[in-house]
């Protein structure tokens, strides 16, 4: 995982990863994670970055654990990761979209047959 040097904290960006993980079907319901430890290594950051990040997602209900065993995805996790991405998205990355798209004039109408061409690819 290469992390953005973008303002956003790191434990932020290892939640985003995580959601990622989830959204894409590559982890679902009840799915055990890696350890605060095992992440730690994998993405070459702290434990304590980590430790932040799982207490966040459980926050969130994404995830929770079960003490001495390990960190699992909450039945509910997909749903409340696409929640939490859509927030994020709407909130943090559509209005500098919007922003570009004023300043060169481009309609969302303009957009449409671009993305329907995206979402083909995408989901062949």
């Amino acid at each position: 995982m290469q992390f953005n040097n973008n303002g956003q904290a790191i434990y932020l960006q290892i939640a985003d990863y995580i959601c990622e993980r989830l959204l894409l079907k590559e982890w679902k319901a009840e799915d055990k994670i890696p350890s605060v430890r095992e992440m730690a290594v994998q993405l070459e950051v702290n434990p304590n970055t980590v430790a932040r990040t799982y207490d966040f997602l459980k926050q969130q209900e994404i995830i929770y654990d079960k003490r001495g065993i390990g960190y699992f995805i909450s039945p509910d996790g997909l749903k409340n990761a696409v929640a939490y991405r859509k927030q994020e998205f709407t909130d943090k990355e559509l209005p500098n979209i919007f922003r570009t798209m004023f300043m060169l004039g481009v309609e969302v109408d303009d957009l449409k047959t671009k993305y329907e061409k995206f979402k083909k690819q995408y989901n062949s």
